[in-house]
């Protein structure tokens, strides 16, 4: 069934099966707290110039290079810059974050995942996405929103959990522990370097991670509602076809870090994987990497 805008209908995010399904928010409960002055809705997209031609009523930007990024060394920012940034925004301590954008919400994830390397917890994302969003003809706007400054205490980064490293990646390779390539299959095999729509570029040698699965990312997403696929769905992907376990130490990579930001995300929440990282250095770093191992087909 679907919506009077003949946008395909749903199983609610409670009944999908998920682990942690308190993680996830439909585009109601946001557009029922777009006024809620304890929530902060936030875009992060792939197109940085996106949000400026329309947006959540009252939601702010996170612009994933020049906010979340180091602008000299390839790291995130410091504790101070990014306590900083979410003060600007408006976030305090007592705040929810909600994280929303386009392309599936893969940069969403990725800003999430970032939020976690600085121990943030109550973190969550619009299931959909904008696309749904835009597509059940909900409001977008193009004034900018004023919100009163945050106060908030930020630890120091920790990346051991969450974060993996080319170090801890050679490591796995040599104890042949579960790696995930979530990248396009045309970049997995070595024919491209980035995903078939957008320039070839980004790393010198092509094909993929020894023993790494090609799962792309976007199998955890419908194509026709763009919402994350129940559980059920997920464990066929991800353990009946790719033999991936629960408590299996598992990393995921792309080309910088977002699309396996959103398996991380699916794996960890969703179905509640003991120990999965992201490793974000992904492709550009291990296909440039001098003597590192690569396999194509």
């Amino acid at each position: 069934m679907a919506d009077p805008h003949g946008v395909p209908a749903v199983t609610p995010i409670a009944e999908r099966g998920y682990a942690h399904p308190e993680v996830l928010v439909p585009t109601e409960w946001v557009a029922g707290h777009l006024r809620d002055p304890a929530v902060r809705i936030v875009e992060s997209d792939e197109d940085v110039l996106l949000y400026e031609t329309g947006h959540l009523p009252g939601a702010v930007k996170v612009d994933w290079v020049s906010d979340l990024n180091d602008p000299v060394v390839r790291d995130y920012v410091s504790r101070d810059r990014f306590a900083a940034l979410l003060e600007a925004r408006g976030i305090s301590d007592d705040t929810t974050i909600v994280f929303y954008g386009d392309k599936n919400n893969w940069w969403a994830t990725y800003a999430f995942w970032a939020f976690r390397l600085f121990g943030l917890r109550n973190l969550k994302v619009m299931d959909g996405g904008r696309q749904r969003w835009s597509e059940e003809g909900r409001p977008l706007v193009t004034e900018m929103p004023k919100h009163p400054r945050g106060h908030i205490k930020v630890g120091e980064r920790n990346d051991r959990a969450i974060r993996a490293f080319r170090d801890d990646v050679l490591a796995h390779v040599q104890a042949h522990h579960k790696l995930v390539d979530v990248r396009s299959p045309e970049e997995y095999r070595g024919e491209r370097m980035h995903m078939p729509e957008y320039p070839n570029e980004g790393a010198l040698r092509g094909g993929h991670i020894p023993g790494a699965k090609s799962i792309p990312w976007n199998r955890a997403v419908s194509p026709d509602t763009h919402c994350f696929r129940p559980a059920a769905e997920l464990r066929t992907i991800y353990q009946e076809e790719n033999g991936l376990g629960k408590n299996d130490d598992v990393i995921v990579y792309c080309r910088i870090g977002e699309r396996s930001s959103h398996s991380w995300f699916a794996l960890k929440y969703l179905l509640g994987y003991a120990k999965v990282r992201n490793y974000d250095g992904s492709w550009t770093e291990w296909g440039n990497l001098v003597r590192a191992p690569v396999e194509k087909p």
